[in-house]
């Protein structure tokens, strides 16, 4: 029997709901049509995993994103079927919601692409990506890929990029990469303190650009910490990457941006392949941006999440650092590897190595308040914490 795209759509974003939301929502739970039951239902599957492996948000989308995106599905002209992305409808908020032009924004297929794009305009053979170790991969790895020459330096004892040591390397540099919050430690700098070492870098190596991944940016508590997107639109060396993947829970959808002056984005825009972008990413977007109703109850559920696991672990005697981010680093004091075998044999899975603290610390993303309370049990069972934290209460 034959059955008309309009026919599937009622039923299927009706009665079908089940399996379309669990992978619009990244598998976490079954999604924004059956929210309510929604972690019963998973609970309940045999093949169930809590995902804590990849700095996702565990709620996906917001509401008015998912009506976004559905609309698309019956929208008159099948947008789906077009090629016409119309970037400007996201280009437009974000100018307004920085106080800058469409000029001075430039997206991209996550932040991902704009941090290629950035590495492949600005780094060559002889001038190099100075980075910190470790951080966010992809810059480093696009280096590789271009064949570019990269410094890497080392985390200062807290576990913080050095900022020093990264500037003092930065002559004659192409590009520096500043994480900040950093992955996968889950440090901040404050905003002097990045101001200060932009203004270092630039006094070494004044064409050098600095590049400042600010993913984790709506997950800070840190007083001291704010974005350097006004920097960026003033000063032409740095420009500032965010991402949709992160507390907008679109990490599946592929959406992020950069900030900064025309004339760097324009040398960006210049290696950057095109028709990356997708009409449901960009309709998730438009309804997201405005929701700040929505972004403010997704940072309040992740700092509770956060502190509850953090909590935890201290109550067990380990350490971590102070986390600004929507995942903790923490010093398991055993080989990651270890850790993150033992919780996959109890359908938990944790992030990978990061060396030099492979042998140490273990990375684990926030998840639900429910699926950290079950998390900790069986962080208890694999770290044979047989106090009264292994339960999650006090002591």
């Amino acid at each position: 029997m034959s059955v008309s795209r309009r026919a599937f759509m009622a039923a299927g974003i009706g009665a079908g709901a089940v399996g379309a939301g669990y992978y619009l929502t990244g598998g976490r739970i079954l999604g924004p049509w059956t929210r309510d039951a929604g972690e019963k239902v998973a609970g309940a599957a045999p093949t169930r995993r809590l995902l804590l492996h990849n700095n996702e948000n565990p709620l996906g989308p917001g509401d008015k994103a998912i009506a976004a995106m559905r609309a698309k599905f019956t929208e008159r002209g099948i947008p789906l079927a077009r090629y016409g992305f119309r970037s400007g409808e996201v280009a437009e908020p974000l100018a307004a919601k920085f106080s800058c032009k469409t000029e001075n924004v430039m997206l991209g297929c996550g932040s991902t692409q704009i941090l290629r794009s950035a590495t492949h305009a600005f780094t060559t053979k002889d001038a190099a990506l100075i980075t910190g170790t470790p951080s966010y991969e992809e810059c480093p790895d696009m280096a590789k890929v271009v064949g570019s020459k990269m410094v890497t330096v080392p985390l200062t004892g807290s576990a913080h990029l050095d900022l020093d040591a990264m500037a003092a390397a930065s002559a004659g540099a192409g590009l520096v990469f500043l994480c900040n919050p950093n992955n996968p430690t889950a440090t901040v700098h404050g905003a002097k303190t990045v101001q200060d070492f932009v203004e270092k870098v630039l006094k070494a190596s004044p064409k050098t650009v600095i590049a400042i991944d600010e993913a984790y940016h709506d997950y800070v508590t840190d007083p001291s910490y704010a974005t350097q997107i006004p920097l960026a639109l003033e000063n032409p060396q740095v420009i500032v990457a965010r991402t949709f993947s992160k507390a907008y829970g679109m990490a599946g959808l592929r959406l992020g941006y950069a900030i900064g002056r025309k004339e760097t984005l324009d040398k960006m825009r210049a290696v950057q392949f095109g028709m990356t972008l997708n009409v449901l990413a960009l309709a998730a977007a438009v309804a997201s941006i405005p929701d700040t109703a929505r972004l403010e109850e997704e940072s309040r559920r992740n700092t509770e999440a956060r502190q509850f696991t953090m909590d935890w672990f201290k109550r067990s005697g380990y350490s971590m650092t102070d986390s600004q981010c929507n995942f903790i680093f923490v010093n398991i004091g055993r080989p990651a590897k270890e850790f993150r075998d033992g919780c996959r044999e109890h359908g938990v899975l944790v992030g990978r190595d990061f060396p030099p603290f492979e042998k140490t610390h273990t990375r684990i993303s926030i998840g639900t308040m429910e699926e950290m309370k079950e998390a900790v049990q069986v962080f208890g069972q694999v770290l044979a914490v047989t106090n009264a934290a292994s339960t999650g209460t006090a002591a």
